[in-house]
């Protein structure tokens, strides 16, 4: 372990007292075993539309994908003063507030000051991050950082009874009392009016239950059979009061819930409910607190729970989040794929969970060059890589454009961020934009790890999933100089509204550059033509027909001895939407001839070339054809009775 600043050590302190909560038996609710009723393999989505085969296909190259993306990966606790930005890469970052520094005011529980939560929210967007936040009103130990270990608003006092939890020496309020509970329920309400959709937040922990939020009071819980301990935990009925106000309030902004089974189960049927599991792919006294009993899990442990509720599959519409363990947050990486000792197999938690995050203190002393951190951090969450572009490679007026995305990661991207196309001039500066409606959330994991107790397989058994999903869209190039740019393709971070310096949500491409934008390609822009080299490698020779040098011609070179047998053949001839195309041959020939120019082996047109001034110098001629849509066609020049000229290029208008 390396040396802590007093900050980090109380931190550090706090979350090693929170993790002892579990460690002599099991979680509030937890006990025993119910039948499992999982969900079972979930079904596949629709593979959606296919693309256009107007559109010529340009495959683009991938690369590994940053290790700080937005909204997933490892967050830190918040803590004012340091560099939250330093050690491993990350974008998020975590914060507790004690309900007590919003709900100030003795007399009245119907006043809030958010001071507080803007301080945190304005300093965590400032470095470029999204905030993942939680309210409490017990945290034992005296509290995190500048937030108090009382987090019960005064205006409780005299309306609410207030217990005291021995074991760690906490006041715990009465959760069932009507007052509380409304309370509870408008600091909701308003919590909602002011920042559901709020671009500085990513993720919300339903918190307020519980000791540090977590919705247990261990060993003052449900669990009575085995020690003398009263239950401080509200009722089922109380709890999922509190859930729906939640799941009613915040319609844009994720939430997550600790446990499946909390509150009865309460949010099996809210399928925009994500769940936390605080104490990631940990192993104590020989069992799992987060895999299923069906590879070495506890009774109580996390996924065994969505198994028995039936959520396992819960995140395809609902992300995953919590905590690693924080005994194992320093090495629960060094054995991956697989753990030791106290870390189970963490591929295995991240895979089955489909985790998208996790806070992560101890990330801050991971190296950055770390291939089993970043080869976990790539998994987790979202994964994009845009496999292919489709566009025609010189447009005019209205065009279309589209693009195959790809997601290798375990969940889906959980926010309808707008995806921008755009263009990019010789200088790279971006000079014109177009929205569209490409909602990324579609975009599922390609494949997925099934539970053994799916019974579809030993385990691991995969099973495809998710499609690489097309997207496609008009763009008006009207207004624009003629001329060549690079298409891009960004996917707006709302922060960026709030921080230009947000981070940039990136494709795993090597065309993706730091400022958002992913390279689709070049495309000329105007009333300019497409052309074609005669002496591409590309293009089919045969009959004797050679390539030779050519000062005056457009790339150095040339075609020559076309006719008495040798024809050239230039393929990947793009026809735009199709029909009837104007194509111009440059040619060079000190003599006049004639020519059959011949369109996807149909019926061959005769041409004549008038002579050019010598053998280097080219003039052109043109010829009508009718060319297929899109990237398939090709166009054959030969002379069946004579020499046809040397040909430096076409270019089809």
């Amino acid at each position: 372990m390396s040396s802590a600043t007093p900050v980090r050590r109380k931190l550090l302190v706090a979350l090693c007292a929170a993790a002892v909560a579990l460690l002599p038996s099991a979680p509030p609710g937890l006990a025993g075993t119910a039948g499992v009723s999982a969900q079972g393999v979930p079904d596949r989505p629709a593979p959606g539309p296919t693309p256009d085969p107007s559109l010529p296909a340009h495959a683009l190259a991938t690369a590994a994908a940053p290790l700080d993306n937005p909204l997933k990966g490892f967050a830190r606790f918040y803590q004012p003063g340091t560099d939250p930005n330093a050690g491993y890469p990350l974008s998020l970052t975590w914060g507790y507030f004690g309900l007590s520094e919003v709900m100030t005011n003795a007399t009245t529980c119907a006043s809030y000051d958010w001071t507080v939560v803007e301080r945190t929210l304005d300093a965590i967007a400032a470095a470029g991050n999204h905030a993942a936040i939680r309210f409490y009103l017990e945290y034992p130990g005296g509290g995190t950082g500048s937030h108090p270990g009382n987090g019960i608003p005064p205006c409780f006092t005299g309306h609410v009874a207030m217990r005291h939890n021995a074991y760690w020496d906490v006041t715990s309020p009465d959760y069932d009392n009507p007052y509380l509970v409304n309370g509870l329920k408008d600091f909701i309400t308003a919590f909602a009016a002011r920042y559901d959709g709020d671009p500085r937040l990513g993720y919300i922990h339903l918190g307020l239950i519980g000791l540090w939020g977590e919705w247990h009071t261990w060993p003052y819980d449900t669990d009575t059979s085995g020690d003398t301990y009263p239950n401080l935990m509200p009722t089922n009925a109380n709890a999922a009061e509190i859930l729906n106000a939640y799941h009613r309030a915040f319609t844009k902004t994720r939430l997550e819930l600790r446990y499946a089974d909390l509150a009865g189960g309460a949010a099996d049927g809210l399928s925009s409910i994500g769940y936390h599991d605080d104490s990631f792919c940990y192993r104590e006294s020989g069992q799992g607190v987060t895999l299923p009993m069906s590879l070495g899990g506890a009774p109580w442990a996390q996924l065994q729970k969505a198994l028995e509720h039936g959520v396992e599959n819960r995140w395809t519409t609902a992300s995953m989040g919590g905590e690693v363990r924080p005994e194992i947050q320093s090495t629960a990486f060094a054995n991956w794929p697989g753990g030791a000792g106290a870390v189970d197999n963490m591929k295995a938690c991240i895979e089955l969970e489909h985790t998208t995050w996790k806070i992560n203190e101890r990330s801050l002393d991971y190296s950055p060059t770390d291939p089993n951190v970043a080869a976990a951090v790539r998994l987790m969450g979202y994964d994009l890589t845009v496999r292919n572009a489709y566009f025609h490679d010189t447009a005019q007026g209205t065009t279309k454009v589209g693009v195959q995305i790809a997601n290798t990661g375990v969940a889906p991207f959980y926010y309808p961020w707008t995806v921008s196309l755009g263009l990019k001039d010789r200088a790279g500066t971006v000079v014109r934009t177009w929205d569209t409606s490409w909602d990324l959330r579609q975009v599922q994991p390609t494949r997925i790890r099934a539970f053994p107790d799916w019974q579809v397989g030993a385990d691991p058994t995969y099973r495809d999933f998710g499609h690489p999903r097309y997207f496609d869209a008009p763009i008006t190039l009207s207004g624009l100089n003629t001329g060549d740019y690079r298409l891009v393709l960004k996917v707006k971070n709302p922060l960026e509204t709030v921080n230009a310096n947000a981070k940039k949500l990136r494709f795993a491409n090597a065309g993706q550059h730091a400022d958002g934008w992913l390279d689709l390609g070049g495309m000329t822009v105007g009333a300019g033509q497409a052309g074609y080299e005669a002496e591409d490698p590309g293009n089919t020779r045969a009959g004797g027909a050679v390539t030779s040098a050519c000062g005056g011609c457009s790339g150095g070179a040339k075609v020559g001895y076309l006719g008495n047998g040798g024809t050239l053949t230039f393929n990947n001839v793009d026809g735009g939407g199709g029909g009837t195309r104007t194509v111009t041959l440059h040619y060079a020939s000190q003599e006049s001839r004639t020519g059959t120019v011949q369109a996807n082996g149909l019926t061959p047109q005769t041409v004549l070339f008038p002579p050019t001034a010598d053998w280097v110098t080219t003039r052109t001629t043109t010829v009508t054809l009718p060319l297929r849509a899109g990237r398939g066609n090709t166009i054959t020049i030969a002379n069946p009775s004579g020499w046809a000229p040397d040909i430096d290029k076409i270019t089809v208008g």
